[in-house]
């Protein structure tokens, strides 16, 4: 008898599937006969499940690998399961400047250069439509020409150079400054268009030329041995930077100084000023000294400036000795001032002639005092009428010449002449009165003796 095997066929899983097989067997058949075929049969439907699992399992993977390499999220197709992946986008592509030059160590204030700079795409993915900008800022400008660029494409990895013509102004300042690179792009991922954009900047030193002056030392003209001379050198910063850290010193074979070095410290743009340099010669004849300035300029660079001179130093004269003319001649130089001695004069001649003025109107006075007593005696004698004896008047009221005279400050008796008083010891004496004139009883009395 032959036996019909009927094989049924289960659900295989991804992971394995494993293939039973019912065979009928007949009743004559062995057992051990029919368990071997089955066993194999089993193992040949296992390894074919298997090998259709992992070559479907790999195709995903390599789709997934590809998209992924797209830069964009896609979605994989269904593996037999039915299920769904899902990919990341990639990275956006960016634009670096990877190396640029400028013509040397630094740019000379109001010098032009060349700004050469290269560019690369460090993306994944080709970039289009880039416009490339250079902004020099405050202290840079485009020497001719523009500041834009156009580039139509640049693949992922590749490099791109650009140079433009660039002037540093003449008032920029000194040490390094800013250039600005702008780049602008666009790229396309899985049919999808993006945009970036990019701002790179760039240093360039820029130096100011060194324009300090300093004059040549004012030396005195004549130099005399042991004696203190100064020379001065006046200097000027002309640059557009600040100095620093300015010194001065002197020195020299035959020459002592108090300070030999003097720190001026620093010096903005556009000041003047002088360096005085104060010494002694010890000895005469030609004597060799050296000024020298050394200072920072603005680039932080030192600098040194040296002005040797020759000295001609003579023996100092022997001291003068002052003469009698020579000090009559320097007192009279340095006399009173001439409206001093006019205001002076002028006082002592107002003074004298208020003297004299006072002196004659005090001899008026008295003048007058005395021909006043002279009318009141010669009307008290008229009055009397009668004789009188020599001793005075004959009325008590000493209305006589006796009484007049003594009013009027003078003393007079008979044959004797007046003495005047202290108030008319200017004046004349006043005669007796046996002398006066002879009228009314005047001349009665002398008649009598």
């Amino acid at each position: 008898m032959t036996a019909t095997p009927t094989r049924d066929t289960r659900s295989c899983s991804a992971r394995s599937t494993t293939a039973t097989a019912t065979t009928a067997i007949a009743p004559t058949a062995s057992a051990p006969t029919t368990r071997l075929i089955a066993a194999l049969l089993s193992i040949v439907l296992g390894l074919t499940l298997a090998m259709a699992s992992g070559l479907s399992f790999g195709v995903q993977s390599a789709l997934a690998d590809e998209i992924a390499d797209a830069g964009t999220a896609t979605t994989a197709p269904a593996n037999r399961s039915g299920s769904t992946q899902t990919v990341i986008a990639g990275p956006v592509p960016n634009i670096i400047i990877t190396g640029y030059t400028y013509g040397g160590n630094s740019v000379a204030a109001g010098a032009t250069f060349p700004l050469n700079f290269t560019f690369q795409n460090k993306g994944k993915v080709r970039v289009e439509n880039m416009v490339v900008t250079v902004d020099g800022g405050e202290n840079f400008t485009i020497a001719g020409g523009t500041n834009t660029f156009y580039f139509d494409r640049l693949a992922a990895g590749k490099s791109l150079s650009q140079e433009v013509q660039m002037q540093a102004v003449s008032g920029a300042k000194s040490g390094a400054q800013g250039i600005t690179v702008s780049f602008r792009y666009e790229y396309v991922d899985q049919d999808q268009r993006g945009s970036n954009n990019a701002d790179i900047k760039l240093s360039v030193p820029v130096s100011q030329p060194d324009r300090f002056q300093v004059n040549d030392p004012q030396v005195p003209e004549s130099l005399n041995a042991g004696e203190e001379s100064t020379v001065t050198m006046a200097y000027v910063n002309k640059g557009k930077g600040d100095i620093a850290n300015v010194e001065a010193t002197v020195e020299g074979d035959g020459i002592e100084a108090v300070t030999k070095t003097q720190y001026l410290g620093n010096v903005a743009s556009g000041a003047s000023g002088s360096i005085g340099f104060a010494f002694t010669p010890t000895t005469t004849g030609d004597v060799n000294a050296k000024f020298t300035i050394v200072y920072e300029d603005s680039d932080g660079h030192q600098q040194t400036k040296e002005f040797p001179v020759t000295l001609s130093v003579q023996e100092a004269p022997a001291p003068d000795i002052p003469s009698a003319d020579a000090d009559m001649t320097t007192q009279e130089q340095t006399g009173t001032p001439w409206w001093v001695v006019v205001v002076g004069v002028v006082i002592v001649m107002a003074v004298i002639i208020a003297i004299v003025m006072i002196r004659r109107r005090k001899k008026r006075k008295k003048k007058a005092s005395v021909d006043e007593a002279w009318d009141d005696w010669e009307k008290g004698d008229g009055d009397a009428g009668g004789p009188s004896d020599g001793n005075g008047p004959s009325d008590g009221n000493g209305s006589g010449p006796a009484g007049s005279a003594s009013a009027s400050g003078v003393t007079a008796t008979s044959g004797v002449p007046a003495v005047p008083s202290d108030d008319t010891a200017d004046l004349p004496a006043v005669a007796a009165v046996a002398d006066l004139p002879d009228n009314g009883s005047a001349s009665g009395a002398r008649r009598r003796h």
